[in-house]
């Protein structure tokens, strides 16, 4: 891990093998490209009301069994995060999903062809944030993260704008300015 324990510790996070490092930007985009599509899966998300857990059912469109997962995330920046993860089974998962209060958002999640070091994902908002397009890359250092260019179908970048965060698009909805 290459955060400052000290920094980890300040955002709960006092033991470092427990977590992960996440590097990602965001952008807009009109359209996904759906010609990288290599993989798409239906993710719902509940963000926990109180707290800065998220419980996350991914289900691949492949049949493929689902991904579900209890996970707390921290801001270091608004560029990188740690991440701690418990991966559940379907029937504890249903028991969380029906005992945790919180507001819950939907999307359409296509995997992109990868490239070195970055994993690209082009998401589309369902319900009331229909509309929304959003490309997402993550990155294995940060001098690849910095490096990076704007993906070729993304129109404009939101990596700094805090109202484009999973957690503030749940709560607070589009920006007005969308």
């Amino acid at each position: 891990m290459d955060i400052d324990p000290a920094i980890a510790k300040s955002l709960g996070f006092p033991k470092p093998a427990y977590s992960v490092v996440e590097r990602e930007r965001r952008w807009l985009c009109h359209e996904v490209p759906r010609e990288r599509i290599v993989r798409t899966e239906t993710i719902v998300d509940l963000y926990v009301t109180g707290a800065r857990l998220r419980l996350r059912e991914a289900r691949p469109h492949n049949g493929d069994p689902a991904m579900l997962r209890l996970s707390r995330k921290a801001d270091v920046d608004s560029r990188t995060r740690l991440i701690t993860s418990i991966y559940l089974p379907e029937n504890e998962f249903a028991v969380l999903a029906a005992t945790l209060q919180g507001v819950r958002i939907r999307k359409i999640r296509h995997r992109l062809k990868p490239l070195p070091g970055v994993v690209l994902s082009a998401d589309e908002f369902q319900g009331e944030l229909e509309g929304l397009r959003m490309v997402e890359a993550e990155f294995d250092t940060p001098e690849r993260m910095a490096s990076f260019p704007m993906p070729d179908f993304a129109i404009r970048e939101v990596t700094d704008d805090p109202r484009f965060s999973g957690g503030n698009l749940a709560t607070d909805g589009l920006p007005p300015d969308f």
